[in-house]
């Protein structure tokens, strides 16, 4: 009965902790860990690009996709494209050059500058971006009619998917490619 008492005291204590230490999240809150983790994501992204040989960028998996430049110079572009739909804001202008299907642009300092123009692109972007337009609904491809906080998180998640398609392309090589970066 003791012990029983004692757990019930510190299931209390735990819940009356949580309760009062528990806040809301503002707008301004979820803005700043969006930018916090675009941040993180475009290190995490830096390190796939140097871990790659110099070499190597021109790298196939299999004949039929894109080479590991290729997939990165993807992701930028969909980086800039899928992040100026959401938030109204002018892409950058090489994004109509196409430089995934340019081979001038696939040479490792080329793909870093395309690369992390993106990001620095969707960080200015979602800090600038007023939050009292998240909600407003937009159409992708003329289809999709997705709020705009909904397509910066879908900008997020293209990023995610080929950086994450290009571990496989690493790994190919022999080489361990970058920790998770959670945090």
């Amino acid at each position: 009965m003791i012990l029983l008492s004692g757990l019930l005291q510190l299931i209390f204590l735990f819940t009356f902790s949580y309760q009062s230490h528990s806040q809301n999240l503002s707008s301004e809150d979820i803005k700043g860990q969006m930018v916090k983790d675009w941040e993180r994501a475009k290190a995490y992204t830096i390190d796939y690009l140097n871990t790659m040989p110099a070499g190597k960028y021109s790298f196939k998996a299999v004949d039929s996709l894109r080479s590991f430049a290729m997939q990165m110079l993807h992701l930028s572009a969909g980086n800039v494209f899928l992040m100026s739909n959401a938030t109204g804001s002018e892409p950058l202008p090489w994004l109509m050059s196409n430089p995934e299907h340019r081979a001038s642009a696939q040479k490792k300092d080329s793909v870093m500058y395309y690369v992390t123009t993106s990001y620095d692109y969707c960080i200015n972007a979602v800090k600038t971006f007023d939050v009292n337009k998240w909600g407003e609904k937009t159409k992708m491809f003329n289809v999709f009619e997705e709020t705009r906080f909904a397509l910066m998180n879908k900008t997020f998640e293209h990023q995610g998917h080929h950086r994450g398609q290009t571990t496989i392309y690493i790994r190919l090589q022999g080489i361990k490619p970058p920790e998770e970066r959670l945090f």
